[in-house]
């Protein structure tokens, strides 16, 4: 039996980070082809299938994943840290929204900004809870107000990946501030 959550973060791998790994690659817009990507997954987990991956970018909380109209190809929807054009529509965002990260390195992003680092955008969330949960992955976490709204009006690209998630180059300091989530007065 093929797991689901482990195999969907192996494909994530492969989709944002390294298509290499098991010998396929990406067009300019971050397409593999999916018997490809199928048939180089068997390679180390013999029982994965169509209906497996099918199942997997269907059943994905976080929507990484896109079809094309005909399943033929498959590509991750944003998080890259290879170069590719996931064809993002320029968006108007939301007056504000959340950036996740851990305590410890508020100190850094408040004087220095958000960067994307390794990923082509930096990534933020349109609710406190999902900010939340993405910060628990670094630490304890924290969430920072972004104003986007403000950001927009001078002049900033926003884009709004298809499951949901803003993304944009930075986001300056004199733009971000502390909010303090109920983990954080917890304790």
């Amino acid at each position: 039996m093929t797991d689901l959550v482990s195999t969907g973060k192996f494909i994530s791998l492969i989709l944002r980070h390294k298509p290499d790994i098991i010998n396929i690659t990406l067009d300019e817009h971050g397409w593999a082809d999916v018997d490809e990507l199928i048939a180089g997954i068997q390679k180390s987990r013999p029982d994965f299938s169509r209906d497996v991956l099918e199942e997997i970018v269907r059943t994905n909380n976080k929507q990484r994943y896109s079809f094309n109209e005909n399943h033929t190809k498959i590509r991750a929807n944003q998080g890259h840290s290879i170069q590719v054009d996931v064809e993002l529509t320029e968006a108007k965002p939301p007056q504000i929204l959340y950036h996740g990260t851990a305590v410890s390195t508020v100190p850094a992003i408040m004087k220095e900004g958000i960067h994307s680092g390794k990923r082509l955008y930096v990534h933020l969330s349109k609710d406190i809870p999902t900010a939340v949960s993405v910060g628990m992955r670094h630490g304890k976490p924290t969430v920072l107000t972004i104003e986007a709204g403000r950001m927009y009006a001078d002049g900033f690209q926003f884009f709004l990946s298809k499951n949901g998630v803003w993304l944009t180059k930075k986001v300056p300091p004199e733009y971000l501030h502390e909010k303090q989530t109920s983990q954080e007065r917890e304790d």
